[in-house]
């Protein structure tokens, strides 16, 4: 069967590049929408197989848009991630100049990462939104702005200049995409792996966070990103997006998410999937399955006399 990715549009986002480098949608139909949960949305009335979609980024933290929607819309899995470096053109019509840009549009999360060098070359230029970097090339093409932040391979797809490349106030800035399809069996875990959850507070307490760290440490896994957003419930009410080492199959994920469940209003599981990096966890002594497998059965023999 032909697989569908949804992914952020149109043509020539840094979304395309990143679904071009997953290995299971060579060959497949590539759909562009014109926001995050346009995509996503795709996804869940079965419109397309897969989704892909930016998560976070080393220089402007996480995509509150992606987050949010994961975390309270219809559920969805993550089963893989794309890391891809991010460098940015500053994309014109063809015969423009830095002293002619009086206008440049991006993407939200493109124009912090470059602000410095925007107020050195282009100081009088004010700046322009756009729902995707290739949607400000586009729109430079149609005239309606002067300069776009984008990738220099937008260029030639919307008959563009690049005026100057590898744009970026920060170096080796990289941006982490997810994979996602409908809830189903997790990929098989691979020995390095990630898993994302999202937990609810039951309520507001002193120390409430803490006892969700808790279960972490006491297993001695690592959690790699936790982030905190409003639920939209009411002011004060807070939920932690959280990504940590490992795999729901591996027995102290296992535990932890258990743990998550006797203390928390709600826990939603959001996958477990094989690191872009493939950076292997440390699995402290005590941790291990067989720890947890040896534990069990130490408890059973005592509860049975045996």
């Amino acid at each position: 069967m032909h697989m569908r990715y949804a992914y952020l549009g149109p043509q020539g986002t840094f979304t395309e590049a990143a679904l071009r480098s997953v290995p299971d949608a060579a060959g497949a139909e590539h759909l562009p929408y014109a926001t995050v949960p346009a995509a996503l949305d795709a996804l869940r009335r079965r419109e397309v197989d897969a989704a892909v979609v930016a998560l976070e980024n080393s220089v402007e933290g996480s995509v509150p848009t992606t987050l949010d929607e994961l975390a309270t819309g219809v559920p969805l899995h993550i089963v893989g991630e794309v890391h891809l470096p991010v460098s940015f053109a500053l994309l014109v019509r063809p015969g423009t100049t830095l002293a002619d840009v009086k206008t440049v549009a991006s993407h939200p999360h493109a124009q912090p990462q470059c602000r410095r060098w925007l107020a050195e070359h282009v100081p009088h230029a004010e700046w322009r939104a756009a729902t995707s970097n290739a949607e400000a090339a586009q729109h430079v093409a149609d005239g309606h702005y002067d300069a776009a932040l984008a990738g220099s391979f937008a260029a030639a797809r919307y008959g563009l200049t690049a005026l100057a490349e590898n744009i970026h106030d920060i170096a080796d800035a990289v941006t982490r995409f997810v994979v996602l399809r409908r809830p189903g069996h997790p990929p098989a875990p691979t020995g390095a792996d990630r898993t994302t959850v999202v937990a609810f507070l039951g309520e507001d307490h002193p120390g409430a966070l803490l006892e969700i760290l808790q279960e972490f440490a006491v297993r001695g896994i690592n959690m790699t990103l936790i982030q905190s957003r409003p639920t939209g419930a009411g002011l004060g009410s807070y939920l932690f997006w959280m990504d940590f080492e490992g795999h729901i199959r591996d027995a102290r994920v296992g535990e932890t998410l258990m743990g998550l469940r006797r203390i928390c209003a709600d826990v939603r599981y959001l996958g477990s999937y094989a690191r872009a990096d493939a950076v292997r966890p440390e699995v402290r002594r005590g941790t291990h399955d067989a720890d947890f497998t040896e534990a069990a059965a130490w408890l059973a023999a005592l509860r049975t006399g045996s």
